[in-house]
């Protein structure tokens, strides 16, 4: 408990961490995003740059050294979108547990309150929502709140904390307690015990709670942040020094004997992503708060307990935090956008959305009529099917059908119907994500991303009920303006009709990676999956033919097709295949021997015949498979090539090393032959030491570096090299507790690559490294393995004392 002397003075921070969907629709993951380089995508590289930082955050001294990694999450109130979270659990589990723990600790620290808060489940606009989105995004958001935290959430993020009194009495109906809002969203408030309202229009005063009662008779806590502060932290550089960010909230408040709370909320892409080393000078404000004994950390949450509101306030109806004109800027030209060219207008956004509205609409009548056959109540279905999103593991889909079915009997064609109408719904509440009206054109990212969800929505009815009402919706975009296309159905034909997935076309897939895989039974393609019933893999020379029989499933749908298939690979990029749904097996049989027959004796005219006359399905080439995948192909078949070229270029690099060398000693310019013969080489030969065999090669590092500095080398392209200096010190670091004899090699490396010019971003090596030299490890190292480790701390400018963890030195040109 909080002793009576206790601060009455309170500081809290809250940071929105958010990120756009991304996913491919019918893949449910995020294909390869070329703007993201060198990260696979944005997701990767603002995780990279913030959600991970945060959770490792350095606290430094006055001299900049490391007192101690700070977990941001732990002191700050924060939310974090369900689509983000569900990415770091697969893609980043390291941060994930930070994250959770981070909840765990502030429970801890604040006395049982925690600082995650929940958030409506995919960004909708809640008040440009219907009562039934509305109801289902806030269950979803608290059940997958519940199914990572493991507790009842207290608080609830709204999307641009757009809200109206619809949106609070649907919190408070379930469950929740408090929201979040913008300054410009209060419009009147009046001491509890008077009955004078005075309009504020803006001017709240942030530095208490207010109940706001609602027309049920109900009410919920508000907390309106201190908007001028977070302006500054967002576009006004706060974040360029942690104290003076503790100085500016701790100076809003009174020193009076009135209990204050001085907050902020932000994007919390601020600290790391917006604001390069944001997460360490919001570690920074966080330790100088906690070391002013005038004040207290908390959250909203431990600070509802303590002070309960003495005030109430009344909101502006269908207001938000990022437009002045209400929520104005997801159905209307209202002016706010984020730039463009000169002229550009966001006219588009009230056809787009009364285009999505018309798809909801009709789609909630197919799942209402069909549903209604199925489930013994839909709705409610909806409500609990976010349940299996997180998890369809083990038996979960068929005990939830069984729960919700009116039948006992659950057919499989039952089931791929019900699965098929959940997701239906799904898609058609995913397509209201806020982002594809936040920006300034309807042909951008964001707007095709919902599109895709459209797209899906509109195919699952079709294969449903066999209406189509594809054309209807093209039509309705043919109406919708765009700044640089006709109009936005040109943009969805480009971009997303050709992004649909079907059975066949992962089936396309599958068959060309069994010409590459020597295991292709045990693959799986994201959300769909093969069962091999024969496979033929025959090779001569360069070509391949491999030639099969097998199942194509979804993992979400439970849906399947049979296929049987043939594929020929010719070298380079050519590759030509044929697929068919309906071959009878006797068929396939006897072609089987007489394909094998041909390709053995080289007549591949007569292959690709054979193959054309009798599979009379759909053909395909490496263009028909998905981005990623082709891409891993394609690298592949390159590899190939360039293991040929590499060959060429070391002969050249090494046949006249000491031609090339006498004439740079003789001050004659190198010929261009010579200078890219030594560029690729040089390359490559340190990308192999760093992607290749783990074990320690010194004598092949030394030579490398003797090498980069006798031709004087300046790399042309460092982002790979730097990916993967990171990824390979990581993974030394981390075998280096187990092995200690590896410090040796580990510093050996680091001091290599800094004689070789690079400068990779150490952080999480080095966050490995400060947590896990520890006095008691220490203890276990023999002389030479202690010395060892000591180098490489030195190196990466780590000040360690002999035994004891010690304060450690930022490395130039590091985050932290």
């Amino acid at each position: 408990m909080i002793p009576a002397s206790a601060p009455i003075k309170f500081v809290c921070i809250h940071g929105h961490f958010y990120q756009p969907p991304r996913e491919n629709a019918w893949l449910e993951t995020i294909e390869i995003q070329d703007s993201a380089a060198p990260f696979h995508d944005w997701n990767e590289r603002i995780n990279e740059e913030c959600y991970a930082p945060n959770a490792t955050a350095r606290v430094l001294n006055d001299e900049q050294h490391i007192r101690e990694i700070s977990n941001n999450y732990a002191r700050i109130s924060w939310n974090m979108g369900p689509t983000l979270l569900s990415w770091l659990e697969q893609h980043d589990p390291a941060t994930y547990r930070r994250i959770q723990e981070a909840d765990a600790k502030s429970r801890r620290r604040f006395n049982g309150h925690g600082s995650a808060l929940a958030q409506s489940y995919n960004h909708i606009i809640m008040p440009l929502a219907n009562a039934r989105d509305r109801i289902t995004q806030i269950k979803w958001g608290i059940a997958d709140f519940e199914h990572r935290f493991g507790r009842k959430p207290e608080g609830m993020w709204l999307a641009e904390t757009a809200v109206s009194t619809e949106c609070l009495e649907d919190l408070v109906a379930c469950g929740i307690t408090y929201t979040v809002l913008a300054p410009r969203q209060c419009q009147a408030v009046r001491p509890t015990e008077t009955d004078e309202w005075h309009e504020v229009h803006g001017g709240v005063d942030p530095r208490r709670p207010y109940r706001c009662v609602l027309p049920s008779g109900n009410s919920i806590a508000l907390f309106f942040y201190d908007g001028d502060v977070a302006k500054a932290v967002a576009f006004e550089g706060l974040l360029n020094d942690g104290r003076y960010l503790a100085n500016k909230l701790t100076d809003s408040l009174d020193a009076n004997d009135e209990v204050q709370l001085a907050h902020i909320a932000t994007d919390g892409e601020s600290y790391g992503h917006h604001h390069a080393k944001g997460e360490m000078a919001l570690a920074a404000c966080l330790e100088e708060i906690d070391r002013n004994p005038n004040v207290r950390l908390t959250n909203y949450g431990e600070f509802l307990e303590l002070h309960p509101p003495t005030w109430e306030a009344r909101i502006h109806e269908n207001s938000s935090w990022s437009c002045v004109h209400g929520v104005e800027r997801w159905r209307s030209d209202c002016g706010c956008e984020t730039g463009g060219e000169p002229g550009w207008h966001q006219r588009w956004r009230a056809p787009l959305r009364e285009a999505l509205d018309e798809v909801r609409d009709r789609l909630a009548g197919v799942f209402e009529r069909e549903g209604s056959l199925m489930f013994t109540d839909c709705w409610r279905a909806r409500d609990a099917y976010i349940e299996l999103v997180l998890d369809r593991s083990g038996g979960r889909t068929d005990a939830f059908l069984t729960q919700w079915a009116k039948s006992r009997e659950i057919t499989p064609r039952q089931k791929i119907r019900m699965l098929r109408l959940l997701e239906m719904q799904r898609h058609a509440m995913l397509m209201y994500t806020s982002c594809a009206w936040f920006f300034n054109e309807v042909s951008g990212i964001e707007t095709l991303q919902v599109l895709q969800y459209a797209n899906r929505a509109i195919h699952l009815c079709e294969v449903l009920t066999g209406k189509n009402y594809h054309p209807d919706f093209i039509a309705r975009l043919e109406k919708v303006e765009s700044n640089v296309l006709p109009n936005a159905a040109v943009a969805y034909r480009e971009s997303v009709i050709p992004a649909r997935v079907g059975l066949l076309r992962v089936g396309m897939h599958f068959a060309a990676a069994s010409l590459f895989e020597d295991r292709p039974a045990d693959l799986e393609l994201f959300n769909y999956r093969s069962q091999i019933h024969s496979l033929k893999q025959l090779r001569a020379g360069a070509f391949r033919l491999s030639v099969g029989r097998m199942t194509i499933l979804s993992n979400i749908t439970s849906s399947s097709s049979n296929f049987s298939f043939a594929v020929l690979y010719l070298g380079q990029q050519a590759m030509i295949g044929e697929i068919s749904q309906d071959m009878d097996m006797r068929d396939f049989d006897a072609l089987l021997p007489e394909l094998e027959r041909q390709f053995r004796v080289g007549h591949v005219s007569e292959v690709i015949n054979l193959m054309k006359d009798n599979f009379s399905g759909q053909s395909f080439s490496i263009w028909h498979l998905f981005r990623d995948e082709k891409r891993k192909i394609l690298l592949e078949m390159t590899e190939r090539t360039l293991e040929i070229a590499a060959s060429s270029f070391s002969d050249v690099y090494y046949d006249n090393y000491q031609l090339m060398s006498t004439m740079r000693a003789n001050d004659l310019p190198l010929p261009d032959s010579y200078l890219a013969a030594i560029n690729f080489t040089m390359h490559r030969r340190l990308l192999d030491l760093l992607t290749g065999d783990s074990q320690p090669d010194r004598a092949r590092l030394h030579r490398i570096v003797t090498d980069y500095l006798h031709w004087e080398h300046e790399w042309k392209d460092t982002a790979k090299l730097d990916n993967a200096a990171e990824q390979r010190v990581h993974l030394l670091v981390s075998k280096s507790f187990d092995s200690p004899q590896l410090w040796t090699w580990t510093h050996q490396l680091v001091e290599g690559l800094r004689s070789l010019g690079l400068r990779p971003n150490f952080y999480r090596a080095q966050t490995i490294f400060i947590e896990g030299w520890t006095p008691a490890y220490v203890k276990t190292l023999s002389a030479a393995q202690l010395e060892a480790g000591l180098a490489f701390a030195r190196q990466l400018d780590i000040q360690l004392g002999f035994v004891a963890f010690q304060p450690v030195l930022v490395p130039a040109g590091m985050r932290g």
